[in-house]
């Protein structure tokens, strides 16, 4: 395996990598500083990926913010770079444009399933990303492009993402109801970020999951969401 990691804070990405490198050989990955909601930064860091391994085959899109004050920003990294990093990906994968085929996993949260109380932005995007992949992972199977196209809901997880409920510049008019958050977290469990990981592989592994959504839970484990209908499918033109 070799693994490109992208991240708008250098600090962090570089040592992700050391980490990465005290097990396996340091030429298995490469950091690219990469600000998503930057369509130029993000389209060079897709370039600079092909130019270092030669070849794409696992996208994950995975960068996200709570921030309900600025939310013009939280929609600009939830679910516009999550759209923009989808297309990025099949244009160098899909077989139709000369790629091997692969897979693209899109990350959202059990709030693109159900309502957050004072995460109302935060929920929208996470909503946003389940419909696109759900319906993108529709076009690809119609088209032949070759990738799956699949999306993992998690529950709160350990992550430093948890950290924006405390703080007034994250949260703005929903600060006062930080507690009531905190009070959701206990009530259904933070997870180690392994089980997010361990998900992550069972999607890659398996060639039949196609326009899933991957449901994490701390209660539950790993599960998928049922829907009871099925997308409106026509004959390829």
């Amino acid at each position: 395996a070799q693994v490109a990691l992208l991240d708008r804070n250098s600090e962090a990405g570089q040592e992700s990598k050391a980490a990465l490198d005290e097990q396996f050989e340091a030429q298995r990955t490469v950091f690219i500083q990469c600000d998503v909601t930057d369509q130029e930064q993000l389209k060079g860091a897709f370039k600079k990926v092909i130019e270092h391994f030669g070849r794409l085959d696992i996208v994950v899109n995975n960068a996200g913010v709570n921030n309900e004050k600025d939310w013009e920003s939280t929609i600009q990294i939830n679910l516009t770079s999550v759209i923009r990093g989808t297309y990025l990906g099949l244009e160098y994968m899909r077989k139709g444009n000369g790629g091997d085929g692969g897979v693209i996993i899109n990350i959202s949260s059990l709030a693109g399933l159900m309502p957050a109380a004072f995460q109302p932005v935060y929920c929208a995007t996470k909503h946003g990303v389940i419909g696109f992949t759900r319906s993108i992972a529709v076009t690809a199977n119609m088209e032949n492009y070759g990738v799956r196209l699949n999306t993992i809901c998690p529950g709160f997880v350990n992550t430093p993402i948890l950290q924006s409920i405390d703080k007034e510049e994250n949260m703005g008019q929903y600060y006062s109801y930080k507690d009531e958050i905190k009070n959701m977290m206990q009530f259904y469990g933070v997870m180690d970020p392994s089980i997010i990981a361990e998900g992550l592989i069972t999607i890659i592994e398996d060639d039949t999951l196609n326009g899933e959504v991957m449901k994490i839970t701390a209660s539950q484990g790993i599960h998928f969401q049922e829907y009871s209908q099925t997308p409106f499918t026509s004959s390829k033109r």
